[in-house]
């Protein structure tokens, strides 16, 4: 009999490759030959099989073995395990692309031998990339990534242009409390002090540039806000390099709130010197993490 525990790592493994290879419905699946391919005995691939076959993913015909019932590409991903999934992957071509090993230009059958994913789970995360203003899409199935901060000079020379702008902004005669932003701003950076230590580094990320960008959409002049959204686009890969390093964080998350009690107490003199001084002290200690 096959152990209770590695049946249902098998099961998963056959949908993976299921999914992976795109395999349709009357697809065989012959049990030696995944067996093989698993490195694992017979047994414990037969007895996935009959599971998926209760599933009604599999089908068993006498005599002749098992066959997909349906099309991989129907049969969905555990939404847990589809996150991790894309997280890892996403990170490892983030990671990729600061240390040179990804070309500029680079077709999508390129990156699913490189990664060894199947298209439907790169394209999620290739679209995600492409939101967050990296990676373009070019005609046909190629991508180009888009350019990037690389050295410390160009890091820091950012953060000098993003606390100058900044300041300026809550400066402006035109800035307006959002009372709705402000109270989402003002719970995302207490959820993130609590959890800081296991959050993900998409999530630091992107919770704190969502604060910086609010802020410049309150001092309403489209043109703070396009110079400071340019800027984040561009420093995001070095940023999640650089937030594997969290000492700061708890810090930062108490200076953003901090800031909008100036605000909301109408010192904006107090709140704009505070921002710059956040921002360039952050600049000054992220920059020496750079190697």
């Amino acid at each position: 009999m096959a152990r209770s525990s590695l049946a249902p790592q098998i099961v998963a493994r056959i949908l993976d490759h299921v999914r992976a290879n795109d395999l349709k419905s009357g697809q065989h699946l012959p049990a030696q030959a995944l067996a093989d391919a698993f490195r694992v005995s017979r047994a414990p691939v037969v007895s996935a099989l009959k599971t998926l076959t209760e599933q009604g993913i599999v089908r068993n015909e006498a005599n002749r073995g098992h066959f997909l019932a349906v099309d991989g590409a129907s049969i969905p991903v555990p939404e847990e395990e589809e996150a991790v999934g894309e997280d890892a992957l996403y990170f490892q071509i983030a990671e990729d692309r600061l240390a040179g090993r990804l070309s500029d230009r680079l077709s999508e059958n390129e990156l699913m031998r490189l990664y060894g994913a199947p298209r439907s789970h790169l394209l999620r995360v290739l679209h995600r990339i492409a939101e967050e203003g990296w990676i373009d899409r070019l005609p046909g199935n190629g991508w180009q990534f888009r350019e990037t901060l690389t050295s410390r000079k160009a890091y820091n020379e950012a953060y000098q242009f993003r606390a100058a702008i900044e300041m300026q902004a809550l400066l402006l005669p035109s800035f307006r409390i959002d009372p709705d932003a402000f109270a989402q701003a003002r719970q995302h950076q207490m959820s993130l002090l609590e959890h800081f230590e296991h959050e993900n580094r998409s999530v630091i990320f992107s919770t704190n540039i969502e604060f910086h960008e609010m802020l410049m959409q309150c001092a309403n002049n489209v043109f703070f806000l396009d110079a400071v959204r340019r800027i984040n686009r561009i420093r995001r890969l070095l940023e999640y390099h650089i937030t594997n390093d969290r000492t700061r964080l708890p810090q930062q998350s108490r200076e953003h709130l901090q800031i909008l009690d100036l605000i909301e107490a109408h010192d904006m003199q107090a709140a704009a010197t505070l921002l710059y001084t956040h921002i360039r002290e952050a600049g000054h200690q992220k920059v020496e993490l750079i190697d």
